[in-house]
């Protein structure tokens, strides 16, 4: 929470002082961000290639393991699909890009921004550090009423970090690597189902 917390402030110190001219204007240079888009993307990469034990739970679990990141998806979208028609500002691609952040706000937040502007790219900050902040808070209450992998779904991407303690500790240790995995797989596509919706 401490490290979402600081994000939060970062982001906001930024807002700051863009809005208050303070920055330097090779900081506000476009193609900085982008660079730092691309060091994130490698380093996604690395952080998954480095990963490779995951891949030897599909030998425990078996297949039936890759249903519950295919379930997050699904309901993510659903879910998104169905707010969609409250929000008649946005269009269902602006509102599933969101989505598809699956709570790693620091990488999608970036991809819709450069590609859709900051409004919606702060929307996608929000949102997605909003679905980490609800599996923080509430997971007892997730276990309790609808299951030890509730949390791990609506945990999206952060089930391999932020997440994972509080998952361990109300799920149960028997859910890490479950946990892990879906993270890992998750995390994977963030960038993917978000540059699809933004090209649409």
């Amino acid at each position: 929470m401490k490290q979402t917390l600081a994000y939060l402030l970062l982001f906001v110190a930024g807002v700051t002082l863009a809005i208050t001219g303070v920055l330097p204007e090779l900081l506000q240079d476009e193609r900085i961000s982008r660079g730092i888009l691309y060091l994130l993307l490698f380093l996604v990469g690395i952080q998954i290639g480095s990963g490779r034990n995951m891949f030897r739970v599909l030998g425990r679990y078996g297949a039936k393991i890759m249903l519950l990141p295919v379930a997050t998806t699904l309901g993510t979208f659903a879910g998104v699909s169905l707010i969609s028609l409250l929000l008649p500002g946005r269009s269902l691609t602006d509102c599933l890009s969101v989505g598809a952040g699956f709570a790693y706000y620091s990488l999608s937040s970036i991809l819709i921004t450069g590609f859709r502007g900051a409004e919606l790219g702060t929307l996608a900050l929000l949102a997605n550090i909003m679905r980490e902040f609800s599996v923080l808070i509430l997971a007892p209450w997730m276990v309790r009423y609808f299951g030890p992998l509730a949390p791990i779904s609506a945990g999206g991407a952060t089930t391999m970090d932020t997440t994972l303690p509080i998952i361990t500790r109300y799920a149960g240790q028997e859910y890490v690597v479950v946990a892990l995995f879906h993270g890992m797989v998750i995390d994977f596509t963030v960038p993917l189902w978000v540059s699809l919706f933004l090209s649409l």
